[in-house]
């Protein structure tokens, strides 16, 4: 039996071992206790879970947060989606073949109507925004039910390794997301005004103002006097040829699968999007030891922050901008990607396409807030609040800043004195902000003992290197400065340990007297396998550009560096300025140039397997609306109820010429997700 587990980690602390026995259409496996039946696959190696009942199609997964449906299984006889459903001992799973016989209970359940739960403030979702509000408003006195759909709450904190951006004393920037996610998750424990529901799903809200909860035991009416909407956001798809194969799946689920349960989910991996979710993505796969073939990126510059693509680059990982993937190919799962150059309208570039061998592709092309149930509030005149993803996407420690000034606005609503800063909203926007202008770097003179070289070029908020020096060497104005090093640096390393882009290394200049040798301290945050201690290793500069070769001569590693080591690399004397680290990953090289097979009619909607081509034919039809769309073609019908398909859609009738105005979005109904008939069968005289 396969177990592809990531038994160390250089940041996560290992799980309990696998001892929960399962099988898996008769065959048996291991899973860890509480984790999810997808996560529990993927560690026996079983990446296509199903075959869709229309066409014969793979299915597996794609974002591992309940929001799609490509998932399912039958466990117990029972139709689940595998990356909510917990796996438990003794339990029979199968795949989705055809149309699958469901078993009927023997007894039904009496009718009852749903208890309801009368509450000061409902708050949905418990990530950074959500559980922030939660927490003003528990220390406002006020009592707060938060509802989420996860066994814990955190939302995607719980999946980040890395250290955070932002102002260190607003939003704990230079601190890692898991850490942060524990930070608010203890401080809403601590306060008995706030009551925590997991392992509940919100999928209801209606016009008398009730919000439908389901949870594991029974279906409830949550009658709130204010309304909080933090429910996060949720991967946007893309349609080309290839994109429903397994394998080809969220750039968050994919740290889910790796982060969250540590499961070894990819051998070679390719990453489409060169935003933050992809760049970090892409360097959270490395640090679990597996292979990043490269990444593409449609606009001619990342966007995500520059210090994430330049780490990238400098540990190997090709970035190519002006490109991207024109198609996965493989037959149960994904073996090849393509890509291709695209020119300024983005159109594939013909005679640029190159193949490589890729087991996984992750899409990590923007994220779209999931807000149906804050558009139906509003659309009732409900009075509601947004926080986080829900109004408007970006960073995490936006998130938890906009989930402050919510939290705090709701208490005023009702009638609770409490002040909020006059510099919180500016300090939101900036938090919210795209990264700004990108100055070019300046090699520093150097002629000093020892000194810290930054490079950290592009204006991002962020401001942990000048909080950590403790002789305040590293100055910035605002927290979206680029800093400054004026003074002489004691060599501390405090700098180095926490900067959160690994932009900052040391240079030791006395460490040859003869001045032919220098000692570079560059952070590291990569096991003990990838630290070739006393051997040579290829130095890169700034931009992963090759500079010469150097050697480890030693790693400091201490509790004061959070799980980070510095690499003691010696470096001709020349180069010492030159060499910003060392590259880990040998380049990558297509197995095959030249055009592919191609295939221009890829599926659209991943429930229903409906092509473009069906879709594209309609609208040249004359239909404009997606209900009458939906009715002709089965598309968003099946079980995500259009969450993943829509925006494709969207984008067909842009490319036919068809304007945004003219096109009739779908009717948004409860219920919004998935709920089994059982929960809504409950007793009469049940009170629990």
């Amino acid at each position: 039996m396969t177990q592809n587990r990531i038994e160390r980690h250089p940041i996560l602390a290992p799980l309990p071992p696998a001892t929960v026995e399962l099988t898996f259409n008769g065959k048996p496996l291991l899973a860890r206790p509480g984790e999810m039946i997808s996560s529990a696959l993927f560690a026996a190696g079983i990446s296509t879970f199903g075959h869709h009942h229309r066409d014969n199609g793979p299915q597996g997964i794609f974002c591992v947060n309940g929001q799609c449906s490509q998932c399912m299984v039958i466990a117990d006889g029972r139709m689940v989606k595998s990356c909510m459903t917990a796996a438990l001992p003794g339990m029979r799973v199968t795949s989705c073949e055809g149309r699958p016989p469901l078993p009927l209970d023997d007894a039904v359940p009496a009718l009852g109507r749903p208890r309801e739960v009368e509450v000061p403030v409902l708050i949905l979702g418990g990530g950074p925004a959500g559980l922030s509000a939660a927490i003003e408003l528990g220390r406002a006195g006020i009592r707060v039910l938060v509802v989420d759909d996860k066994p814990e709450v955190g939302g995607k904190l719980t999946l980040q390794t890395h250290g955070f951006f932002g102002s260190v004393a607003d939003c704990w920037a230079g601190t890692r997301g898991i850490d942060i996610a524990r930070i608010l998750a203890d401080d809403v424990a601590a306060l008995p005004e706030v009551e925590v529901w997991t392992s509940a799903a919100a999928v209801g809200l209606f016009r008398d103002g009730k919000v439908g909860v389901a949870r594991p035991d029974g279906y409830r009416l949550v009658v709130p006097q204010a309304l909080l909407v933090a429910l996060g956001a949720r991967e946007k798809a893309l349609s080309f040829p290839g994109c429903d194969l397994p394998g080809v799946y969220g750039a968050g689920a994919f740290q889910t699968l790796v982060n969250r349960d540590l499961v070894h989910a990819s051998r070679k991996l390719f990453i489409l999007g060169g935003g933050n979710v992809g760049l970090i993505g892409a360097y959270h796969a490395l640090q679990a030891g597996i292979d990043v073939v490269g990444l593409v990126e449609a606009l001619p510059e990342c966007g995500g922050y520059k210090v994430h693509a330049d780490k990238l680059r400098r540990l190997g990982v090709p970035i190519w901008t002006s490109h991207t993937v024109l198609r996965a190919q493989g037959r149960e799962r994904v073996e090849r990607v393509t890509i291709a150059r695209v020119d300024e309208k983005f159109r594939p570039v013909p005679g640029t396409e190159h193949t490589f061998e890729a087991d996984t592709l992750l899409i990590a092309v923007g994220l779209a807030p999931v807000d149906e149930l804050l558009r139906k509030a509003r659309e009732y005149g409900l009075k509601v609040h947004a926080a986080g993803d829900s109004e408007e996407v970006a960073e995490a420690s936006a998130a938890i800043f906009s989930g402050r000034i919510a939290g705090r606005r709701m208490a005023r609503d009702l009638g609770v004195p409490v002040t909020i800063p006059e510099h919180w909203e500016s300090l939101a926007a900036t938090l919210r902000s795209r990264p700004g202008k990108t100055t070019p770097w300046e090699m520093p003179a150097g002629g000093e003992r020892v000194y810290p070289v930054i490079r950290c070029v592009q204006e991002i908020p962020c401001n942990p290197c000048s909080a950590a020096c403790p002789e305040k060497l590293i100055s910035m104005e605002t927290i979206m400065d680029l800093p400054r090093y004026t003074g002489k640096c004691l060599g501390c390393l405090s700098c180095v340990s926490r900067c959160p882009g690994l932009a900052i290394c040391l240079v030791c200049e006395d460490y040859d007297p003869k001045r032919e040798k220098a000692l570079l301290v560059v952070p590291f945050e990569f096991g003990d396998d990838r630290i070739p201690l006393g051997r040579e290793v290829k130095t890169v500069g700034f931009g992963g550009e090759s500079v010469g070769t150097g050697k480890v001569v030693a790693v400091r590693e201490r509790p004061d560096q959070d799980r980070r080591r510095l690499v003691m690399l010696e470096v001709p004397w020349s180069e010492r300025l030159k060499v910003a680290g060392f590259a880990i990953r040998e380049p990558s090289v297509p197995i095959e140039t030249g055009a592919a097979p191609r295939d221009e009619d890829p599926i659209v909607c991943r429930c229903e397997r409906v092509r473009k081509s069906e879709i594209v034919a309609e609208i040249r039809a004359g239909v404009r609306d997606l209900n009458q769309l939906k009715a002709l073609t089965r598309l968003s019908m099946g079980g995500c109820g259009g969450k993943t398909c829509t925006e494709l859609v969207r984008r067909i009738f842009r490319e036919e010429g068809v304007a945004q105005g003219e096109v009739t979005l779908g009717t948004v109904r409860p219920l919004v997700a998935e709920v089994p008939l059982g929960l809504f069968a409950q007793e009469e005289d049940d009170h629990a």
